[in-house]
């Protein structure tokens, strides 16, 4: 398989190098964790001469005699040299039984730099806070960008290249399969092992019918406002033995996979978030493809949800705006820096231009607005707002 530096998550492992934190790698399943955690492993050797480096990855059988916290922790002991800087790099450390009690006992003497890759249900935001106490760190690594895609395939126009990334997606492991089918079965097999593994027997779910068909029914309504209880509503009109608080557990489930993510409505006038509905965007659009193909298909919405990963996978916190009763599509923070964000299609008719603008025009303040859409032309400005070709912004990615 063809492997391309990913130097933006690298470059964020390097950034913490001696950093008295837990480093752990989290994201959907096949993103590239573990391959971010060799490129690290390769970068230590070439600049810590001075240091000691005990790499375990569970995938390999020269580790399977290690799957318990004590066979952990002999072999680490066995292979510190005393003296020395060590870092401790594990793969999968969830295939370890008790590993965060050997963990958080490595981290209590003070004398590993730790970094870990893991299945999401164990390791995703909510359970690391319990696992190590607020002594992690995490580094979330996201399917491919377009920029990271069109590296791949040595492309230069971002225009083409985006006609065929929409469909072909960021899951890479998928780019080896030469047809649309074999692509698809591919990332089908991520979806069972994610559903099954990740999340029926993590949560002891014995429904699996419902929880596919609850994944369904959320690929088929990106970027739509919704709340467990109108979702619910829905599956129950359909024949689905379901409530309110099943559904709700089901989403924060599915949610802590990284195969969805949520992101809250907040009010821009009264400075609040709001409780009510919230908005759903799947990791990668090939996911929905291989699922439900193409029909009734939205392209303004997975326009919307292409966005969104990619706010997200540059280290934007995201919102919906609401203004009055309007919505702006995004409120996108990072620091001090505040972006307002309108997604659309196709705004070549008047009336739908007049209709994205307006929500931006309200806002008051100095903050950027953006318009970005598949306008297939260089940026320009209407009314201090920025009207940007999709394509040509998600190429602009650092990533």
């Amino acid at each position: 398989m063809k492997l391309i530096e990913r130097n933006y998550y690298l470059q964020k492992l390097i950034n913490v190098i001696g950093t008295p934190d837990i480093k752990i790698i989290t994201g959907v399943r096949r993103a590239g964790k573990s391959k971010l955690m060799d490129s690290f492993e390769e970068y230590l050797r070439k600049t810590q001469e001075d240091a000691s480096i005990i790499k375990i990855n569970y995938n390999l059988r020269e580790f399977r005699n290690l799957r318990s916290a004590e066979k952990l922790e002999q072999y680490v002991d066995q292979n510190t040299i005393t003296g020395k800087k060590t870092f401790l790099l594990v793969d999968e450390i969830q295939l370890c039984e008790g590993f965060e009690e050997a963990i958080n006992g490595f981290y209590e003497t003070g004398n590993y730099d730790i970094y870990l890759t893991g299945s999401n249900a164990f390791l995703s935001s909510s359970a690391l806070a319990t696992l190590f106490v607020g002594r992690q760190y995490e580094i979330e690594v996201y399917p491919f960008s377009l920029k990271e895609y069109m590296r791949y395939y040595d492309l230069s126009d971002p225009e083409s290249a985006f006609d065929r990334y929409f469909y072909e997606g960021g899951m890479s492991g998928a780019y080896l399969y030469t047809n649309d089918e074999d692509k698809y079965k591919y990332i089908n097999e991520i979806y069972e092992t994610l559903i099954i593994r990740d999340i029926q027997q993590k949560y002891h779910i014995r429904n699996k019918a419902m929880l596919d068909q609850l994944v369904d029914f959320m690929l088929n309504n990106i970027a739509n406002l919704s709340n467990s209880k109108s979702i619910s509503d829905n599956l129950i009109s359909k024949k689905v033995k379901t409530n309110n608080k099943t559904i709700g557990n089901y989403i924060t489930y599915i949610c802590r996979s990284f195969l969805f993510y949520k992101v809250r409505r907040y009010d821009l006038k009264g400075k609040r978030y709001l409780a009510s509905d919230d908005k759903y965007y799947v990791c990668d659009p090939i996911f929905r493809y291989a699922r439900l193909g193409t029909v009734n298909m939205d392209y303004g919405h997975a326009y919307e949800n292409m966005a969104a990963i990619e706010l997200l996978r540059r280290g934007y916190e995201l919102y919906v705006g609401k203004l009055y009763q309007k919505e702006i599509d995004f409120v996108a923070k990072k620091r001090n820096e505040i972006l307002y964000i309108q997604v659309s299609d196709d705004i070549t008719n008047q009336d739908t231009f007049d209709r994205e603008v307006d929500p931006l025009l309200k806002i008051r303040n100095a903050y950027p607005k953006l318009l970005i859409a598949r306008t297939h032309h260089p940026e320009y400005q209407y009314e201090g707002i920025r009207i940007i070709d999709l394509a040509q912004w998600l190429a602009d990615s650092e990533l």
